[in-house]
């Protein structure tokens, strides 16, 4: 029997043991990946996301288990202490500043932000590092020009509170997440593509939104559940019960 995100979602917002099993087993490796690429403390992270009343198991709604990814890693990453950059840069002259690129330079410049290396960006966005060191100089000469204080790791450094204000900014004709990933996953239509293009190479929530699908992508590759022994040291921690369930039960992809 297939045990689907729904499921879990269900089980966990009626903090079952069920639910909060499955989600230690098979969600913990990617809380630890997104820890170890933007900071912060993983059993902190774990705790904050292990209670039913989350926003994150608030919805009922049957939704891709990528989704559910994004949505976690929005609220790690949220929740993560952030010292304020030395020199601030806000959305709207980012926005101003990027307008000449295009969709997908912006989205390479967007990276940046998310603490992507161009090697990373490159495999996320299938394109060549040099190209995206190319696109990222040009980004920032083009932020050089609007901004009175200027260096060059000034998108890195105001990545937080860009990713912030972006994941605010939302229009009726803000796309969901499964058009990103049907681009991502090669399903994508010729319409369909073209429709993303029109509005998200102005829409930077859609830019964010679309970066953010991407790097679930990445996050899922290789992951594995934990071992049995690593998954009791943790649910003891958290004081889960673990189910009597069927061994046949497994994740649906």
């Amino acid at each position: 029997m297939i045990y689907t995100c729904y499921e879990m979602i269900r089980d966990c917002r009626a903090d079952k043991g069920e639910g909060w099993s499955y989600f230690v087993s098979n969600y913990t490796p990617i809380i630890r990946k997104l820890i170890a690429h933007y900071g912060g403390d993983f059993e902190n992270a774990l705790a904050l996301l292990c209670k039913p009343e989350s926003s994150l198991f608030q919805s009922l709604d049957p939704a891709p288990e990528r989704w559910f990814i994004a949505e976690m890693r929005q609220q790690i990453v949220a929740s993560l202490p952030q010292a304020a950059p030395e020199i601030t840069l806000d959305l709207e002259t980012v926005a101003e500043a990027l307008a000449p690129l295009t969709l997908v330079e912006k989205q390479a410049a967007w990276f940046e932000t998310m603490r992507f290396t161009p090697r990373q960006t490159g495999e996320a966005l299938r394109m060549a590092p040099a190209t995206v060191e190319k696109i990222r100089a040009r980004a920032a000469e083009l932020i050089r020009g609007k901004v009175d204080s200027w260096r060059r790791e000034l998108l890195s450094e105001n990545g937080h509170i860009l990713g912030l204000a972006a994941a605010e900014v939302k229009t009726k004709d803000c796309l969901p997440a499964k058009t990103f990933l049907d681009v991502l996953d090669g399903r994508s239509t010729w319409r369909g593509r073209e429709e993303m293009d029109l509005h998200a190479g102005k829409c930077w929530r859609c830019i964010d939104h679309f970066c953010r699908m991407a790097e679930v992508v990445e996050l899922l590759r290789g992951v594995q559940p934990l071992t049995e022994e690593e998954a009791a040291t943790l649910k003891k921690k958290l004081r889960i019960e673990t189910p009597k369930t069927s061994w046949w039960r497994r994740r649906a992809l």
